[in-house]
């Protein structure tokens, strides 16, 4: 007789999905019962690090990945990294244990009274099994809903009690396709726009890394010789940052961001929303400039519906690209776009200001780095600084909930070590974004991963007063933060760590890192200053 239990890890194996994130609770001890030779079990020490490192290691990968947490306390404990998962798009089953059925009726210790509302609306499909029999059917459908496009996660409550239950077999394993391609009569109109327009525009968002179009996009972009921005809040880098077409980052502002499209009739933007605006800065041109038409292309439906202004495309932005630069007459008498203004040079002294010290990291870059960011008052001096040109190299939390980035930098090393691609992992964070999630570092100790947090030490929610001086709120309280021992904290949980406080100190310090088995945790002492949001 076949248990539920073997025929949900006979499927699991099937669908690749052998390597699992999870804190063991009560719960899912049935479930994690007799673990498979064949699977990894990675070990997080709690919930929102490893529903973070799957998020990573799922992006870095390529693959769905499986998340395993503690009935209702440990799916709240998760729900954080769960609606960063949900913005970066991330195919990803979540599996919870429930209590088991014969009391559930009485509502026992750890009973998730309402199982499938609980993640909501933070997943696709949220979903208690009616019999034991079920699971394995209902981990096939999670998987097929989890891939296909826009991507993201699902959820699954499973009484502990199922697991020795006779199953009815093992599923048939299902393959979907998760491209779906762009209406070709629009994509032929939106060729015949951009062809006739005076001076085009494209700004080219995440959804071009998740989809693999690089390539594409630059040959869009070449054909075109439109100026290239990137755009607001960027999960994930879509164009070559190092591009001669490449001009920056569009600002997060309705009135700021319609200023920069000022002199072009037409945007297009693809793989990514229209737009993520956050403060409100009222312009008096609205959305658009006057005269200024929009073009849209996603692979998401609710991103194409809830867009204020323009014509939506839904669809697989790599596809479209293509097709775009197929159809476009090649535009050779536009002038080409100016260069993009250097970086500034960064003042030296001590404390480093942040400019000096990603100036000081750009300089020591590897090639193939994947760098981590979740430094939010310095986010923009390290765009300035470090040049992002080969695929699949930038990965940040969508959601602007912090926490993400340790957590998710050491499931990205894992991705890199099992896909044996082997790239340097560099996670940039603040110190206050460091203690959201420290307890990941452990993870990254254990595996002996090498992956290098460089921590910019200013002791201040620095963004936080950034906002309160826009948003003219004096005498905040609780924007301080005094007395953090970030190299003591590091190496308690196994990692090297070391104060750096020049810039010949960091560099040599980080090209040891580089080369180290291990986590390296460098804290770095940076001035005060107050960075404008806009």
């Amino acid at each position: 007789m076949t248990t539920v239990h073997e025929a949900t890890y006979d499927l699991l194996r099937s669908l690749g999905l052998t390597t699992l994130f999870g804190n063991p609770g009560s719960t899912e001890e049935p479930f994690l019962k007799n673990f498979p030779a064949d699977f990894a079990y990675v070990l997080a020490l709690q919930e929102a690090s490893a529903v973070a490192m799957a998020d990573g290691y799922a992006q870095s990968s390529g693959r769905p990945v499986h998340v395993n947490l503690h009935t209702a306390p440990g799916t709240g404990n998760g729900m954080g990294s769960l609606v960063t998962a949900w913005h970066n798009k991330t195919p990803m089953i979540v599996t919870a244990g429930q209590q088991t059925r014969t009391m559930n009726l009485f509502e026992p210790m750890l009973t998730n009274v309402r199982p499938t509302q609980l993640p909501e609306p933070y997943v696709k499909w949220s979903h208690e099994p009616l019999r034991a029999q079920d699971i394995p059917e209902a981990f096939m459908r999670a998987h097929a809903t989890a891939v296909q496009p826009p991507a993201g996660p699902v959820y699954l409550s499973l009484p502990l009690d199922d697991w020795d239950e006779p199953a009815n077999g093992t599923p048939e394993v299902r393959r979907v396709s998760t491209r779906v391609a762009p209406d070709p009569a629009a994509l032929a109109r939106f060729a015949e726009i951009l062809a006739g327009s005076r001076q085009p525009m494209l700004v080219i968002g995440s959804g071009v890394d998740r989809a693999g179009g690089w390539a594409d996009a630059v040959a869009l972009a070449e054909r075109s010789r439109a100026p290239v921005w990137q755009p607001p809040f960027a999960d994930r880098v879509g164009f070559p940052q190092d591009h001669p077409q490449f001009q920056g980052l569009l600002p997060p502002a309705i009135g700021p961001l319609a200023e920069k499209l000022v002199g072009h009739d037409t945007v297009l933007v693809i793989g990514a929303p229209v737009f993520r605006y956050y403060p409100y800065v009222p312009g008096r041109r609205g959305y658009l400039p006057e005269g200024t038409r929009l073009l849209h292309i996603t692979d998401d439906p609710a991103e194409a519906a809830r867009a204020p202004v323009g014509e939506s495309l839904v669809g697989d932005v790599a596809l479209a690209c293509a097709a775009l630069a197929e159809l476009l007459p090649a535009a050779a008498g536009r002038p080409m776009p100016p260069p993009r203004p250097a970086a500034p040079d960064g003042a030296a002294g001590t404390p480093l200001k942040p400019e000096t010290l990603f100036g000081a990291l750009a300089a020591e870059w590897p090639a193939d780095g994947i760098v981590v960011p979740e430094t939010p008052s310095n986010l923009s001096a390290l765009h300035r600084q470090l040049t992002i040109g080969r695929p699949g190299s930038y990965f940040k939390m969508a959601s602007g909930g912090l926490g993400f980035a340790l957590p998710a930098a050491v499931g990205i090393a894992l991705a890199q070590r099992d896909t044996r691609q082997h790239r340097p992992v560099v996670a940039v964070i603040g110190d206050g974004s460091f203690q959201y999630s420290p307890q990941a570092l452990w993870t990254a100790a254990q595996h002996r991963l090498p992956v290098v947090f460089v921590v910019p030490v200013n002791q201040e929610y620095g963004v936080l007063k950034a906002f309160a001086e826009l948003e003219r709120a004096p005498g905040v309280p609780g924007l301080e933060l005094p007395g953090l021992d970030i190299p003591g904290i590091a190496r308690g949980y196994g990692c090297t760590a070391h104060r750096v406080e020049s810039v010949d100190e960091f560099r040599t310090a980080f090209r040891t890192a580089l080369g180290t088995e291990g986590p390296t945790v460098l804290a770095v002492p940076i001035t005060r200053d107050v960075a404008p949001l806009l």
